[in-house]
C-alpha cells in the first residue's frame, strides 16, 4: 500500500491519452486507489472476522462473499465517480449537500466513525504486537506502543510511504489462503452449495457475525479513503497544476478513458478483496472448521488455517502478514475520518500535505492514532474486538450510505455524471440490505 497524495506519480499527457499501443499498460498504471482500497478492505479486522466465520460456520456464510462483489464494487465506484466529477472529498460533498440539520447528523456519525476507527487503530496496533509475539519478540503490549509512535513519527514526518513498500509485500503471505484451497482437502460440491445458495441461519450468533462480515466488507472508512485518494491523485497530475483535473475539465475523450480506467482500478482492487474474503472463510472452515464449531481467541488460534501449506511455519507466516497489513491499515483508518471531518468543516486535509498546512487534519489523525496506542496498551483480546468493530461498522454503513446516495444523485453537484439506473439500484439495494441485517441482529439478539 501507499500513503494518499505523496506516494501517487504524476501522470504525463501520453498516460492521460493512450494510444492503442499502450493497451493494458495505460490500465496497470491506472491501479491505485481502487486497489489500495480493495487491499485495506482485507486487514486485520477482515482476517480475523473472516476467520471467526469459517471455524464457527464453516461454509454457511461463503454466499456473503459473492453478494458482496457487486454490492462493494457498486458503492466504491459510487465514490470513486463523485470524486472523479467534483475533485472533492465525501466529506466536503455532504458539507455543500446538507443543511443545517443534516450537517449536524453528519457531525455526528463522521465523529463516531473517527472513535470507531481509533478502536480498529487499536486492534490493529494489537495485532502487530500478536504477530511480533508469535515471533517470540517480546510482550504484545510493548510492540503496539512502539508501532503506534513509530506510524505517528513517520506519518507526521511524512517518510511513512518510503517504508510502506516494504510492508505492501509482507501482505502478499496472505495469498497462502488461496494456496490452501488447493493443497486443503476442500469439499467444493459444498463450496459452491452455499455459495450460490444461502444457508440463513435466524439466530443471534450467525446474524451477529453475518453483520460483522457486512460491516468489515462494506466498511464507512474505506468511502470516505477512496474519494480521499483518488482527489490527490487528480491534484498530483500536471495538468492541474495543484488542482484536480475533474471529468468536466477534461476533453470528451480524456474523460471516457479517465472514467474507465478508475472503474477498472476499482472493479480490480474489489475483486482482489473479496477473493481472499472468499478463500479465508473457506481455507478456515476446510481446516479449523473440520471439527465442528471453533471460536477462535488469538491470533494464534487463527494461524492454523495455514497449516496445511506451511505447516510447523504456518504461525511465522500468518505472523507476518498480519503485522504487514495491521501496519498499513493504521494510517488509512486515521486518515480517512480524519479527511472526511476535515473536509467537512472546510479545512484542508492529506498526508500530501504538511502539518502546517493541514493542522486539523492532522490533530485528528494523531487522535486517532494516540488514541489507538493508548487503547491498544488495555489489554483487550483483539480478536474479539475485531469482530465488535465490524459490528459497528456493519450497523454504522446504512446512515453513511444514506449521505453518499443522496451526494451522488444530486445533479447540481455531479451534473451529467450522477449516478445511472444501475448504480442506483445497487446504492439503495445496499443500504436495504445492511439495514435489515442490522435490525435482524438486534431482534435476536445477536450483539
Amino acid at each position: 500500500m501507499a500513503t494518499v497524495g505523496k506516494n501517487v506519480a504524476k501522470t504525463t499527457r501520453g498516460e492521460a491519452h493512450p494510444t492503442k499501443r499502450d493497451g493494458w499498460r495505460s490500465y496497470a498504471r491506472a491501479l491505485g486507489p481502487g486497489l489500495v482500497t480493495g487491499a485495506s478492505d482485507d486487514d486485520p479486522s477482515g482476517i480475523a472476522t473472516y476467520s471467526q466465520a469459517g471455524a464457527q460456520f464453516r461454509f454457511a456464510m461463503l454466499w456473503a462473499a459473492l453478494l458482496t462483489l457487486p454490492l462493494m464494487a457498486g458503492v466504491q465506484e459510487i465514490c470513486d465517480r463523485t470524486a472523479l466529477a467534483t475533485g472533492k472529498s465525501l466529506g466536503e460533498l455532504c458539507r455543500r449537500r446538507f443543511g443545517r440539520i443534516g450537517r449536524t447528523v453528519m457531525t455526528v456519525l463522521l465523529v463516531a466513525l473517527l472513535v470507531a476507527n481509533t478502536a480498529s487503530v487499536a486492534t490493529n496496533l494489537l495485532t502487530i504486537g500478536s504477530g511480533m509475539a508469535l515471533l517470540h519478540a517480546g510482550p504484545a503490549s510493548l510492540w503496539a506502543l512502539i508501532a503506534g509512535v513509530l506510524i505517528m513519527v513517520l506519518i507526521v514526518a511524512g517518510s511513512f510511504e518510503k517504508i510502506a513498500r516494504v510492508f505492501k509485500y509482507l501482505c502478499l503471505s496472505l495469498l497462502t489462503y488461496l494456496i490452501v484451497l488447493v493443497v486443503a482437502h476442500v469439499p467444493w460440491t459444498t463450496v459452491a452449495a452455499n455459495t450460490f445458495l444461502p444457508h440463513i441461519k435466524l439466530t443471534g450468533p450467525y446474524l451477529g457475525l453475518l453483520v460483522a462480515v457486512l460491516g468489515t466488507t462494506i466498511s464507512p472508512y474505506l468511502f470516505f479513503w477512496q474519494t480521499a485518494h483518488r482527489v490527490e491523485e487528480l491534484e498530483a497530475e500536471l495538468e492541474g497544476g495543484d488542482q484536480a483535473v475533474t471529468l468536466k475539465s477534461r476533453t470528451r475523450r480524456d474523460a471516457k478513458a479517465k472514467t474507465r480506467r478508475s472503474r477498472f482500478d476499482v472493479f480490480f482492487g474489489m475483486g482482489l478483496s473479496n477473493i481472499v474474503m472468499f478463500a479465508i472463510i473457506t481455507a478456515t472452515a476446510s481446516t479449523i472448521g473440520t471439527h465442528g464449531s471453533h471460536n477462535i481467541q488469538s491470533a494464534a488460534d487463527a494461524a492454523q488455517a495455514l497449516k496445511p501449506v506451511a505447516g510447523s511455519l504456518s504461525t511465522v507466516l500468518f505472523a507476518i502478514g498480519f503485522i504487514g497489513t495491521g501496519f498499513l491499515a493504521v494510517p488509512v483508518l486515521a486518515g480517512s475520518a480524519s479527511a472526511g471531518l476535515a473536509g467537512f468543516f472546510d479545512k484542508d486535509w492529506g498526508f500530501s500535505r504538511s502539518v502546517r498546512q493541514a493542522p486539523l487534519f492532522y490533530i485528528l489523525v494523531g487522535v486517532g492514532t494516540i488514541g489507538g496506542t493508548v487503547l491498544s496498551l488495555a489489554g483487550v483480546n483483539p480478536i474479539r474486538l475485531f469482530v465488535v468493530v465490524a459490528i459497528i461498522n456493519g450497523v454504522a454503513a446504512a446512515p453513511f450510505l444514506i449521505a453518499l446516495m443522496l451526494v451522488s444523485n444530486d445533479r447540481e453537484i455531479m451534473g451529467q455524471h450522477r449516478n445511472g439506473h444501475l448504480a442506483t439500484v445497487v446504492g439503495w439495494f445496499t443500504v436495504t440490505l445492511m439495514t435489515i441485517a442490522a435490525i435482524a441482529m438486534f431482534a435476536t439478539g445477536g450483539v
